[in-house]
């Protein structure tokens, strides 16, 4: 199966910030932009950020003996690629939400995550998994 790009758009407070977090520090291509908005590619995929609104609200969720901000979104890397942004993130300082970590170690669909914020609030879920054929295991 070949999976076709996804598309978000998404609330942030400054351009200029979504601009270099997003393409500076995550590494995402900047594409078409205008004074209200930026195109980025997130690891093949296409997000949006715009200007006006609030990001998503700080509820939660249970999951793993983390507590998951909700709405998040994220991508899933290669485990290689989830290590390098890991460290990218934490030599510049971000604060994580829920810190790099392996979660339900030894059960189907072990997973690495890690969740952050961007600067605009917007909660983040980076993840990666050793077989991606468990990414949908029960």
């Amino acid at each position: 199966m070949s999976l076709r790009p996804f598309h978000l758009a998404f609330p942030v407070h400054d351009l200029e910030e979504a601009r270099a977090f997003y393409g500076g520090l995550m590494g995402c291509a900047e594409g078409r932009s205008s004074d209200e908005w930026i195109d980025f590619d997130f690891f093949g995929h296409q997000i949006v950020a715009h200007t006006g609104g609030e990001a998503g609200d700080r509820a939660s969720n249970a999951v793993d003996g983390h507590d998951v901000p909700v709405p998040h979104f994220g991508v899933v890397l290669k485990m290689e690629d989830w290590q390098a942004l890991a460290d990218r993130l934490r030599s510049a300082g971000v604060e994580f939400v829920i810190e790099p970590t392996i979660r339900f170690k030894g059960q189907p669909g072990e997973q690495a995550t890690m969740f952050f914020r961007d600067p605009s609030g917007n909660a983040l879920e980076m993840k990666a998994f050793a077989d991606d054929a468990m990414l949908f295991a029960r």
